[in-house]
């Protein structure tokens, strides 16, 4: 009987305990909102295009798929900060190419979406900024060998993803449909389009990464144009800037990429870094001259 009668104000001291936990909990989320953490939806325009072609928001799902992809970006602030931080310094290399080749330019953002702007290689073995595949980089153009990758060439894998993007519009005669069938391949569109008799990506039923794909691409642009507008206090001095470089004709073979490097002035982890497309610590030089940047002396 003492037992049970001790055992009572223990129980309501725990109980107290309990109400007391929760009530801090509660109280430091209401001081984490009083404090500016909120979540809001992010914005969606009520008018948006991808190289010039109107985005059907009042299509089905379209708008809610956009809204994902929206929302995916804005609150992955760290990822969506790194590429706003690299777009000055990668776009200043891509647009001339796709102004060269006749591509619209909002095609940079399709290299967004596929790298982050990053020399990135995928789970399937896609290299580089545009994320070429060696069958279909070879295709294209790019020397992909032992000694020389040039997917991790921006001028040059820009220009085969050119020649991809300028051939698939000649097929569709749309470029929303020419930029799915990056991701897609072609003959995956052209498929998909036969068989569900429409003839236009919005009204596609596709897989979940192409379906998701396009919308990523304009959501991506719509943030970078306005970064703002999605909460990202970025300022012109934030942007990572190139580095002053020339450009070396080289028509014999290096034997020794680190001393080479010296001779410039420079180093090893310098001139790699400005040419990652170069694997080995020589440059083989066989069936054509290539060109490497150096930094200003």
């Amino acid at each position: 009987m003492k037992l049970k009668n001790v055992s009572i104000p223990i129980i309501f001291a725990l109980f107290l305990v309990v109400i007391s936990s929760k009530d801090s909990e509660q109280k430091q989320q209401e001081d984490r909102i009083k404090l500016g953490q909120k979540i809001y939806p992010a914005p969606i325009p009520s008018h948006l295009s991808f190289a010039g072609e109107s985005v059907p928001l009042e299509k089905f799902e379209v708008s809610e798929r956009l809204d994902r992809e929206l929302l995916v970006n804005t609150y992955w602030q760290s990822n969506t900060m790194l590429i706003l931080k690299r777009t000055k310094k990668v776009f200043l290399v891509i647009e001339p190419i796709l102004e060269k080749y006749g591509v619209p330019n909002d095609f940079k953002y399709l290299a967004v979406a596929e790298s982050s702007l990053i020399n990135a290689t995928s789970s399937a073995g896609a290299k580089g900024v545009w994320q070429f595949m060696k069958s279909s980089g070879r295709s294209y153009g790019l020397q992909i060998d032992e000694g020389v990758d040039e997917r991790y060439n921006l001028i040059r894998s820009t220009e085969a993803a050119c020649l991809y993007l300028k051939e698939a519009y000649t097929r569709y005669g749309n470029w929303t449909l020419a930029a799915a069938s990056y991701n897609r391949g072609m003959s995956g569109i052209t498929r998909d389009l036969n068989k569900q008799l429409v003839n236009d990506y919005f009204d596609l039923h596709l897989n979940t990464e192409t379906s998701r794909y396009i919308l990523r691409i304009i959501a991506l642009k719509t943030i970078i144009k306005n970064p703002k507008n999605y909460g990202f206090m970025i300022e012109d001095k934030d942007y990572y800037a190139s580095i002053p470089s020339r450009e070396i004709y080289v028509d014999t073979t290096i034997m020794n990429i680190s001393e080479y490097a010296q001779s410039l002035g420079s180093n090893y982890h310098i001139i790699k870094s400005m040419n990652p497309w170069i694997i080995k610590n020589e440059l083989k030089v066989a069936s054509r001259p290539y060109t490497i940047k150096a930094p200003l002396n």
